[in-house]
Order: structure tokens, then sequence, then C-alpha cells
């Protein structure tokens, strides 16, 4: 796996971000999920009758996305991981999790991933349902979201890194 000097993934915008997520997470998608392998996912969406912009519009994917796309397979090659570009960002369920760990008075270290999920296991989501910081429902997925974040990014990952408010 090639690793960016730079943070490769603050250059995709978030629709794109999430097409390489959905590509990496499909489990009937071929292996290793490149640039060039979106690329042509997105082609083979698009009716072969109808011209270029013709088919971009048909399917809502706008001019924007594929020029994106296109450029960051001429800047890092056809080749690159698609996972490299995708942006790893908690839920704002999961960011408010998270928030709530990092500002606990009697932490003395900063938490990491799997502190995170500890305090997941342990029921914390229902105590800020509780206290109106969580809805009911957003609690449902918040242990998958963890342990996927740890599975991509390892356990002693800082947890602060991957706050995101909408």
């Amino acid at each position: 796996m090639i690793r960016y000097p730079i943070d490769v993934a603050t250059r995709v915008s978030a629709n794109l971000s999430a097409l390489f997520e959905s590509q990496v997470n499909d489990p009937d998608a071929e292996q290793p999920v490149t640039l060039a392998s979106v690329r042509a996912f997105i082609a083979g969406l698009l009716p072969a009758s109808l011209s270029e912009a013709e088919r971009l519009h048909h399917v809502d994917i706008d001019d924007s996305l594929l020029d994106e796309l296109d450029a960051l397979i001429e800047e890092f090659g056809g080749d690159s991981l698609a996972i490299e570009f995708a942006q790893s960002n908690a839920s704002e369920p999961l960011s408010r999790v998270i928030d709530a760990v990092v500002n606990d008075e009697n932490r003395e270290n900063p938490p990491t991933l799997e502190t995170i999920k500890e305090a997941i296991a342990s029921g914390l989501p229902a105590r800020l349902v509780g206290d109106g910081v969580l809805e009911d429902d957003e609690d449902d997925g918040l242990l998958a979201e963890i342990e996927a974040l740890i599975r991509r990014h390892g356990a002693d990952s800082l947890a602060e890194e991957f706050i995101r408010y909408e």
C-alpha cells in the first residue's frame, strides 16, 4: 500500500468519498478497488446509447464528480487504491459519543478508538440518549461503526481525529 505524504482523502469530495467507500465495502467487488475500477463502475452504470454528457445526467452523476475522479487518476494513477482516497470520519452520532468521552473530566489520557468501543459496549450511548445528546435511533449502529474505524485505522488511533459535525 502506498502511503502518500499528504492526506489525499482531504482532497476528495464527500460524494466521491462515499462512492469509494461503497465500492470498497461491496462484497462482490473485485479486489483491490482502484481509482480506475471505480471509474469503470461509473461508466458501466451509463447506457451506451447516450452521449457521455447525456449519460452523466441520466443517472445524476454530474460532470464534476467524473472530472474529480479523472483528476485523481491523472495525478495518482488509475492503479491507486480507492480506499486511500475515502474520507474516514465518524458519523455525527458517533462524533457526539467521542466528544462526550473526550470531555470526561475524569479521563487522564486522550481516548483511542478502542476506548470509544469500550464506552459504547458499557452503555454510554443509552446514557447520552437519556441526556438528550443522542436520539433514540442514533445509537443503533455505533458499535459496528467504531469497529469499522478500528479495522481501518487501528485500535490505538486517537478518537478525536475522527470527529466530524455536519
